[in-house]
């Protein structure tokens, strides 16, 4: 018996194949922005991107972050 994710790739590139050929290239993109949306970057990825901001001085104070929001 097949699990649901091989179950959900399946019904994927059953989706895939019924789309004309020369859409295939605007699908490829709309996945491609789809991944990265969800993909969450390494703990380490993560930390460095983090400290290079804040060597460059690029942040806000805590307070300004709250401006706006109610509390």
């Amino acid at each position: 018996m097949k699990n649901v994710e091989t179950k959900m790739q399946d019904m994927l590139k059953q989706e895939i194949e019924k789309i004309p050929g020369e859409h295939l290239p605007a699908l490829l993109t709309i996945v491609h922005s789809f991944r990265k949306s969800v993909a969450l970057d390494s703990a380490e990825c993560s930390f460095e991107q983090g400290w290079k901001e804040v060597c460059d001085g690029d942040y806000k104070p805590l307070d300004d972050l709250w401006k706006g929001l109610e509390h």
